[in-house]
């Protein structure tokens, strides 16, 4: 009895169920694998691109050569700049011809439009149409063309005393600092192929000395700086 007591006394531990071990998830990592080696082929790809439209500029170019066309006031022709301070009103005629030079030997280009415009002390006092589409041109290569502006009439013009005495200043001296900028609207063509417009401004600081009873002065032939 007492074996058997003590069997029953014993500590029973009953079928256990184990929970089966977690399976390591391999799809997200192969996900992200794949990912790594797109992105690593696009860049390759883009990269090439980039490369290969580089040094596809820098043959065009070698080939091509191309240049900014040269700008120059040849002569001003300044009859009148007077200005009277009870009405703030400047008169003036001037005529400025300037000289326009293609330089490449490849391209030529096409003047659509040229508006020039005259300013005396920062103050803008007149503009002229030198260019419309009604006597645009195209300049071939190598040459140089005409231009020609007409400022005449009379502007109310607002001058401070410093201004004003930087003007007397100018009158007797006989030479006037004028200062011309114009823009223009022009075009390029390489063969049969004709580029869209570009918007190049020119900039001159003139110096013109008045004419003296119908005598020009000298004038000094100025370049003027341009700038796309």
């Amino acid at each position: 009895m007492a074996d058997k007591q003590s069997h029953l006394n014993g500590a029973y531990y009953g079928p256990t169920t184990i929970p089966p071990a977690e399976q390591p998830h391999h799809r997200p990592q192969r996900q992200r694998t794949c990912c790594c080696c797109l992105f690593g082929i696009l860049w390759k790809i883009l990269v090439v691109l980039i490369v290969l439209v580089g040094l596809a500029i820098l043959i065009f170019w070698l080939i091509l050569q191309p240049r900014s066309f040269n700008f120059h006031v040849t002569e001003a022709d300044l009859t009148q700049f007077e200005y009277n301070t009870n009405n703030n009103t400047l008169h003036y005629n001037m005529v400025i011809n300037f000289t326009a030079r293609n330089p490449n030997k490849k391209l030529s280009i096409y003047y659509d439009k040229v508006e020039a415009l005259a300013y005396y002390e920062d103050a803008r006092f007149s503009n002229y149409d030198v260019i419309t589409h009604l006597n645009s041109f195209r300049q071939y290569t190598k040459s140089s063309s005409p231009m020609s502006a007409v400022f005449s009439g009379h502007q109310v013009l607002t001058l401070d005393n410093e201004q004003i005495s930087e003007l007397n200043q100018d009158k007797s001296d006989g030479v006037y600092d004028i200062y011309v900028k114009l823009y223009f609207r022009i075009r390029f063509r390489l063969g049969d192929y004709i580029s869209g417009n570009f918007k190049p401004k020119v900039k001159c600081d003139l110096k013109v000395p008045m004419a003296n009873n119908g005598t020009l002065t000298f004038f000094q032939t100025t370049k003027c700086d341009v700038d796309y």
